[in-house]
């Protein structure tokens, strides 16, 4: 095991501070006073580039964001480079940090046969999004895409058929199955298919699907329609679970999917359907989404919380469009909410804006990462990217029991920006390994990152909690920010407790992994890499236990991995 590493922070003073209770909506709203916090931090290494992938000869190259239960096991999707001009490794891997990062293991890879039902001899091809884990059990759920795992003939035709391209694999009885695939509309597989559609199939599964209860995955799917002329599709999405109950051949059982919320569903409140859900976060037999009319500009919709029991379930608000900003003024309201929601079963953390006033950036194409997407970003954007972003915008944490929502964080008083902005989906052209989101066209995607926990001090049963999000200082210049500094940061609330820096990029690398040493080209002597890139994901804290991943220095000329640390006794509400 990797001997762990002390790192003291210095105070960070995020502004004036005061306590303001007003209502919002008929919830008690907390606003919390941020306070200057002096805090020490153990970090451990869960894997960094000196480890080999496992039955591989190369080392790991890059992280994804992590995610971990009560119990530190951390699951977490990273690649190799290629090496010898073959594909690179990639897949899911856990490592037990209760045992030891030597406990590292793969869930599924390349060279992993994908799970029944399979008659192919299929292999996985690639993981195309973050994986995540149940917060009291070692149940982990990923997306993986392959090649047809499936071949067969339907009756009076002569030709073979082959189908099911990507799905849902977890291992709630230890062996990896099939938990959700795009074979709902092959011959004995109707299990698999859309609810309520007569046997229409899933075309595909985007983002991170949750998973919960042992047994239970959560998830977005997509899906076409027959529309009313001949030939013509119309496009659904929805939010799904279904329950687990036998590792059989028949993929956990033969129980169907189960709806939450689609584009056929009309938003709480109003007459209006959804047009868009996000990908469900779920824990303790609830599940939470972000659902709006129309995603780009919404006029309707919130975040809404589902229990996962019966049909025609009931949402329940926790944040909508046109809702009350809480620590605002009156008739000051959300006119954007997140899709990246964070859910421990009892608090709910996620990102709003309000009002007309915005910044303008101009994104330009990144220079590392897959070539071919790169040069495609290039050909679409030649002078870059425009996009207006919302000046006033915050972080919050809704109690479901208390019903009352906690101000975390807001800009421009503490930071500049809580939005991140990435270039990523699928060109023709690009090695399938090398694509996130890859049942979708590359394109400008935004996100927000956050991660609640109720137990870290060890009760979900009261009102304190802590979260973990990823934010941004810096002055826009020129449409774009002149030297911003992004930083993970911990708050425990609500009320007047304290607010952490935890990492922030540009800082000495070696406060968190002491291997993070690169060699200076003019002299030749050691010396210590900058932390370059960090990430958080809605999974990433559990318990006392907080997973990131980080990169120091260039990606051909630097270091990387990820880390896991313990919420410090001095953060602890006595």
């Amino acid at each position: 095991m990797r001997a762990t590493h002390n790192r003291v922070l210095f105070p960070y003073l995020l502004g004036i501070l005061f306590l303001v209770t007003c209502p919002a909506g008929g919830q008690e709203v907390l606003t919390p006073s941020p306070i200057v916090s002096t805090v020490n931090f153990n970090w451990q290494v869960v894997v960094n580039n000196s480890d080999y992938v496992p039955n591989d000869s190369r080392t790991f190259n890059s992280y994804n964001e992590p995610s971990i239960n009560v119990n530190q096991l951390v699951v977490f999707r990273a690649r190799s480079k290629g090496g010898s001009g073959g594909e690179p490794a990639h897949g899911i891997f856990t490592v037990n940090m209760a045992m030891g990062s030597s406990s590292l293991m793969t869930i599924f890879d390349r060279k992993r046969p994908v799970p029944k039902p399979n008659d192919l001899d299929t292999t996985f091809t690639e993981p195309p999004s973050f994986p995540r884990i149940d917060m009291f059990t070692d149940t982990i759920a990923s997306r993986g895409n392959h090649q047809p795992v499936l071949s067969y003939t339907l009756t009076g035709v002569l030709s073979e058929s082959r189908a099911g391209t990507t799905g849902i694999y977890t291992n709630p009885m230890g062996t990896l199955i099939t938990g959700a695939s795009n074979l709902g509309a092959t011959p004995g597989f109707g299990y698999f298919a859309v609810p309520g559609t007569n046997g229409i199939k899933f075309d595909v599964f985007p983002g991170a699907p949750s998973v919960t209860d042992g047994n239970t995955i959560v998830f977005k799917g997509n899906y076409s329609m027959p529309g009313p002329s001949n030939g013509e599709t119309i496009s659904k999405t929805g939010a799904y679970f279904r329950i687990l109950t036998a590792p059989t051949e028949t993929a956990g059982g033969t129980s169907g999917v189960t709806m939450i919320a689609d584009t056929d569903t009309l938003i709480p409140g109003t007459k209006t359907k959804f047009g868009s859900v996000s990908p469900p976060s779920a824990a303790e037999g609830w599940a939470v989404f972000s659902g709006f009319d129309n995603e780009d500009h919404p006029t309707a919709g919130g975040i809404y919380m589902a229990p996962l029991q019966g049909r025609n379930l009931r949402l329940r608000s926790v944040a909508r469009i046109g809702g009350p900003v809480p620590g605002e003024k009156k008739g000051t309201v959300f006119n954007k909410l997140g899709e990246g929601v964070s859910f421990d079963g009892r608090f709910v953390a996620f990102w709003g804006a309000w009002g007309d006033e915005t910044k303008t950036l101009i994104l330009q194409c990144p220079q590392e990462g897959n070539k071919v997407r790169n040069e495609y970003c290039q050909e679409q954007h030649k002078s870059g990217f425009e996009t207006k972003v919302s000046v006033n915008q915050g972080i919050f944490v809704y109690d479901t029991v208390a019903e009352q929502t906690t101000v975390v964080a807001k800009s421009p008083t503490s930071f500049a920006d809580f939005v991140y902005w990435k270039f990523s989906g699928y060109v023709p052209g690009m090695g399938m390994g090398e694509s996130e989101d890859s049942s979708e066209p590359a394109r400008w995607r935004s996100g927000t990152f956050v991660a609640v926990s109720g137990l870290a001090d060890g009760d979900l049963n009261d009102i304190t909690f802590h979260i973990a999000y990823k934010a941004r200082a810096g002055q826009v210049v020129d449409g774009a920010y002149a030297n911003p500094v992004d930083g993970i940061y911990l708050y425990a609330g609500p009320g007047n407790l304290a607010t952490a820096t935890v990492v922030t990029t540009g800082m000495d690398g070696t406060l968190i992994d002491p291997d993070a040493v690169g060699i200076d080209e003019g002299t030749g002597a050691s010396m210590p890499l900058p932390i370059t890139k960090l990430g958080i994901e809605r999974d990433g804290f559990r318990g006392r236990s907080l997973v990131i991943n980080v990169a120091m220095g260039s990606e051909d000329a630097g270091w990387a991995g990820i880390y896991m640390t313990e919420v410090p006794d001095g953060m602890m509400k006595e």
